[in-house]
Parts: C-alpha cells; sequence; structure tokens
C-alpha cells in the first residue's frame, strides 16, 4: 500500500524541501513534492510528521552496539550482528557497514563466512576488515601478535570466504606488499582504506595514486603534523581523489579539529562514522574488543592494558548533533557526511538520499536533532 510522509521540512540529499511529502511504494520512494500531495496519491495514508524528515544514516565502520559485536561464527554471532544493528537503528542508523577486528586469517575468514548471508540479504552494507594488515606502531586497540604484512593468499582466503561481502579494507600501504594490496582490494570491487599507518606524506601520495580512496578516522591511529615533517593528515585532507572519517564524538578529536578538517575536505569528502564497539547504548564496565580487555568509564572505551583509545560508544545520532552543536558545522554538511558521502564511498545510490527510487530510509529528528522516528525501506522501525 502507498504512503505518504509529511513534514515541515524534508532534506533529501540534494535539495531541502518545505511543508514536502513524500511518496512511498514498495519500500522505495516514489514522488516527492511539496504543499499539495499529488492528487493520484488521494487514496493513500497519509501521516503528519512533527519534526524534520531526513535521510537515514550510513555508518560504514562500526564494531557492534548494545553489547553484540560483529565477528564470530554461528548463531550466536547473527544474533550479535543483529543485536548491534538493531541498537544503531534506533538511533537513525538505517545502512551498516560491519567491522572486524584484527584476527587470525582464517577467523577473520570464518568471521566473513557468517556475515556473509547477512550482506547478500541487505542487512549489512557489507563487510569492512580492519586487521590484520595493520602498523604494529600505530596498532590502537588491535592484537598486536596477529599483525602482519598482506600476502595475495591471505587476501584471497578472505574475500572467498564469501565473494562480494568485503567492502573496504584498512591497509598501512608502508608494509611489505602494501601498495600491491591497495591495488587487489580495489580490483575486488573494495575501499581501500589508508589506517593504522606509519605512512608519511609521499607515502600517503602513492598509496593514492594506487587506488586507496579512503582514510580510516582520519588524526587516529597515524602520524600527526608537523611543519618540516607534515606527514599523510595534510596530503589526505588535500587530495580529492579521497573520502576522510572523522569520528565526531570529542573524545578522538577536537571540535576544532573536526571542524577544520570537515571544512577543508568539504561536504563531499567527510564521513562521519562511530567505530563503536557493543559497548555502545550500555553501561560502564568491562568489555571485549576482539581478544582485548576494554574498560568503559564515563562512555569512553580504553585497553586495560595501556589506556589506549579502544573504539568508541558513540551513535551516528549524537556524531550529527556534536557537529552541529559543538564543532560548529552547519547542519546540511554534518548530515551530508552522515548520510550522503558515505553512500557515495560505498557506490551506492539507492540509499543516503531522499530522492526518486531510493530506498525510504527516514529518520525524523527533532529541533534538537534527536532522533524521534526511523523508516527502513518504508517500515516504521523505531518510534521514541
Amino acid at each position: 500500500m502507498t504512503q505518504v510522509l509529511r513534514a515541515a521540512a524534508i532534506h533529501t540529499g540534494k535539495q531541502i524541501l518545505l511543508n514536502g511529502w513524500i511518496a512511498i511504494a514498495d519500500g522505495k520512494v516514489a514522488a516527492i513534492g511539496t504543499e499539495d500531495i499529488d492528487p493520484i496519491y488521494a487514496d493513500a495514508q497519509v501521516t503528519e510528521l512533527e519534526g524534520t524528515m531526513v535521510p537515514g544514516y550510513v555508518d560504514i565502520h562500526c564494531h557492534g552496539g548494545g553489547g553484540g559485536a560483529f565477528g564470530g561464527s554461528g548463531e550466536d554471532a547473527l544474533a550479535a550482528a543483529r543485536t548491534a544493528l538493531r541498537t544503531h537503528l534506533n538511533h537513525g542508523t538505517t545502512t551498516m557497514v560491519a567491522s572486524l577486528v584484527t584476527g587470525a586469517i582464517d577467523h577473520v575468514a570464518e568471521s566473513v563466512r557468517t556475515l556473509g548471508p547477512l550482506v547478500d540479504a541487505g542487512e549489512i552494507a557489507g563487510i569492512h576488515l580492519e586487521g590484520p594488515w595493520l602498523s604494529l606502531k600505530h596498532k590502537g586497540a588491535h592484537a598486536p601478535e596477529l599483525l602482519k604484512a598482506p600476502t595475495p593468499e591471505d587476501i584471497a582466503t578472505i574475500f572467498d570466504a564469501h565473494p562480494g561481502a568485503v567492502k573496504m579494507v584498512t591497509i598501512a600501504p608502508e608494509l611489505e606488499g602494501g601498495i600491491d594490496a591497495v591495488r587487489n582490494f580495489v580490483a575486488r570491487g573494495a575501499i581501500a582504506a589508508v589506517g593504522h599507518s606509519d605512512v608519511d606524506y609521499d607515502g600517503a601520495a602513492e598509496a593514492i595514486d594506487a587506488g586507496a580512496n579512503n582514510v580510516t578516522h582520519l588524526f587516529n591511529a597515524m602520524n600527526s603534523i608537523h611543519h618540516r615533517i607534515p606527514g599523510p593528515i595534510i596530503k589526505f585532507l588535500d587530495d580529492e581523489r579521497i573520502t576522510v572519517e572523522l569520528i565526531a564524538d570529542g573524545v578522538h578529536l577536537h571540535p576544532g579539529i573536526v571542524k577544520h578538517a570537515a571544512e577543508t575536505a568539504g561536504r563531499g569528502r567527510t564521513i562521519f562514522v562511530t567505530d563503536s564497539m557493543d559497548a555502545t547504548d550500555m553501561s560502564d564496565g568491562d568489555y571485549m574488543l576482539g581478544s582485548l580487555e576494554v574498560s568503559v568509564l564515563d562512555g569512553v572505551a580504553r585497553l586495560k592494558s595501556n589506556g589506549s583509545i579502544a573504539g568508541s560508544t558513540l551513535t551516528m545520532e549524537r556524531a550529527v548533533q556534536f557537529a552541529v552543536a559543538e564543532a560548529g558545522l552547519e547542519f546540511e554538511d554534518a548530515l551530508a557526511a552522515a548520510t550522503t558521502t558515505p553512500a557515495a564511498a560505498l557506490g551506492r545510490t539507492d540509499i543516503g538520499n531522499l530522492e526518486v527510487g531510493a530506498r525510504a530510509d527516514v529518520v525524523v529528528l527533532d529541533p534538537s536533532l534527536n532522533v524521534t522516528k526511523v523508516y527502513r525501506g518504508g517500515e516504521l522501525a523505531v518510534e521514541r
């Protein structure tokens, strides 16, 4: 049955409609307009919404939430994945890429094999491998004994576990075989994301020339900026060929850095990610991130072993609020970083926007940018 949603304002991802409406049929946006509803939809169910309609949020880097983490095998792993998806759906994320932490090659391959059917079914938009091809110097919350240089054989083992499931790989391109691995990932249709890397300015340029097209959580787990040794960050911000992830939570990045980086990279290249772990929407306490023990205090996750930040408890709802209220970004720029830009990075035009033909993923926001309702594929999934 066709339904029509109306609101005082709609941000479609391309335009802003005042007193707008969206017609939904078969789970997709069938028409959009302003003022009077097209007579063709005279018999449709009309829902008047209080607030602003925006596209569903798209998170391309998330490890879990609500006590569930992505990874492992069997029915328990599927249940944990769906718990994480539901947790973030409650905060407006209608498209999720499931991120896996560093593990043994066979273990990572088994996780890909387990989660692959969720990719096929559209429950998740793909799998992100954050490890094991990372720099020991910038390992962050990754088990050092499992880090290694990439080989074509290991890459094939993981990718072939469920062909088409892996959509992004974080790589330290300075590792032996790293540049060839970047080319390999891109040839397989995956995003090659530079991260957890000791690469310098010239190495960053070489990786981009080889096809790297995203940066995993810019500033974190990489060399910083120095006036004589610029490191990779300046190159990443300046090069139009690459998108940059920002964890906009005030823990990983200062508000001023979020603003500066987002404005430098621009609306089409800035991507907000949560990098959240299973402690998201849970109480403080002790958790595991892969094989590592994590302590969460006041919502900040840190490794017990050395105090390093270990992912986050961020939601995309909070990231957008933080970017606007604390970092001072324009709402349209923050919204693009949570919707259209990550969707484009995935090569998707059917998500991250509310234009005709897109999946009807709708988030309703109140004036404080709190999520009040979420529709996924035209179905009301969350009402707060």
